[in-house]
């Protein structure tokens, strides 16, 4: 049974909140601020944090950038804000999934699974692929790019050994969706967006101009051989 920290400064919502995931078969408890929920994570083994962004004092986006720096404790932002920006900059915090209020009970359900899958290990494969400068090595899990080892959080690997995999082909944005966030319907294709470029500016050589991650218009993206 998944055990989740709820960190949401509104009293009436974290209570829903944890009502709502202990009836789906969660355990659950709230915090009202990032300096609480500090604390009771140093002191608690839990499974997955849900953050609200708008937290009094430290917001949620520093919470998640001070948890992700330590541990690797899977998080899910939770806010009123939809901008892709904020998307992006959740991810670059260390988010794994961002979920805009209000949510029903059981997307968010689905959502907490989903990221918890996602954050069991990854099985490698035997098969070594070069793209240039950038090798990916499935068997070792090790991702390099002109010969220097490059970070990728669980969710970028993911992505990137899902286009690897499938290179020279248009994948849409719900395929990702499916096969690497194991999201069907709840998935929001804007997580895509963001992560595709995170992904690219930690291997493309220009970021602004990208040659192996190719936008497909109106479609999704493909991974180009060069």
């Amino acid at each position: 049974m998944p055990h989740i920290i709820i960190v949401e400064d509104d009293p009436a919502v974290g209570e829903s909140l944890r009502l709502a995931l202990s009836a789906l078969g969660h355990t659950a408890c709230t915090a009202a601020s990032a300096e609480e929920a500090l604390a009771l994570i140093d002191s608690t083994p839990f499974d997955l944090a849900v953050v609200d962004v708008m937290l009094p004092g430290m917001d949620g986006f520093e919470l998640c950038r001070r948890v992700s720096a330590t541990r690797s404790l899977p998080l899910l932002l939770l806010t009123a804000r939809s901008d892709p920006i904020d998307i992006v900059v959740g991810l670059e915090c260390g988010a794994d999934d961002y979920v805009t209020k209000p949510v029903e009970p059981r997307v968010l359900d689905a959502r907490i699974k989903a990221v918890l899958r996602r954050s069991a290990p990854i099985t490698g494969g035997e098969r070594v692929e070069r793209l240039g400068g950038l090798v990916v090595d499935e068997a070792a899990m090790r991702i390099t790019k002109d010969g220097s080892e490059v970070s990728l959080t669980p969710t970028e690997l993911r992505l990137l050994l899902e286009l690897v995999h499938h290179a020279g082909q248009a994948l849409s944005r719900r395929t990702l969706l499916e096969q690497v966030w194991d999201y069907g319907y709840v998935g929001d294709a804007r997580l895509v967006d963001a992560c595709v470029q995170r992904l690219r500016s930690k291997i493309e050589d220009d970021p602004t101009n990208p040659t192996l991650i190719r936008t497909v218009r109106g479609i999704g993206y493909r991974l180009e051989r060069p």
